[in-house]
């Protein structure tokens, strides 16, 4: 089900990406805040156009979104592997096991994504970027057909 689900989200999210790139392909206006002051910067029309500098006014939620991902990510089949021997001996134990293993698998994630997010950050993608929805969302259908198909 879980395969079936991630290649039905990467279509969809691809085919989103794909449409918001075609639709939302940037261009040029000059601004002339005064008769000395003009400049131009790119933009597009598929969201309301702001006349904002230096990136004031975005809100990231990258953090907020890969934070989730990892709280609800793939090792929670491990919980019952490392809980039933803690069970057997007290409730302390359980707990104290539980902290562990959560604080390291979050701590751990969140030192990968973060070394991860600086390295890409480097990468200059050009006029790929507005491409970058539908990217990831071919690359999480590849991956759900990988999983359905090739037992990954």
């Amino acid at each position: 089900m879980a395969a079936w689900l991630l290649i039905g989200f990467g279509l969809a999210y691809f085919v989103w990406g794909l449409h918001r790139a075609l639709k939302n392909k940037p261009h040029k206006h000059v601004h002339a805040h005064s008769p000395s002051l003009a400049h131009d910067h790119p933009h597009a029309h598929n969201e309301g156009h702001v006349h904002v500098h230096d990136g004031a006014g975005k809100a990231n939620i990258t953090p907020w979104i890969l934070f989730t991902i990892f709280v609800f990510g793939p090792c929670e089949p491990l919980i019952p592997l490392v809980m039933y021997p803690a069970a057997r001996h007290n409730t302390s134990g359980v707990i104290l096991v539980t902290a562990a293993f959560g604080l390291a698998t979050i701590l751990t994630m969140m030192a990968i994504i973060s070394l991860a997010s600086w390295g890409v950050s480097f990468v200059r993608l050009g006029r790929l970027e507005r491409y970058s929805h539908a990217l990831a969302g071919a690359m999480i259908f590849v991956s759900g057909l990988a999983v359905q198909f090739l037992g990954l």
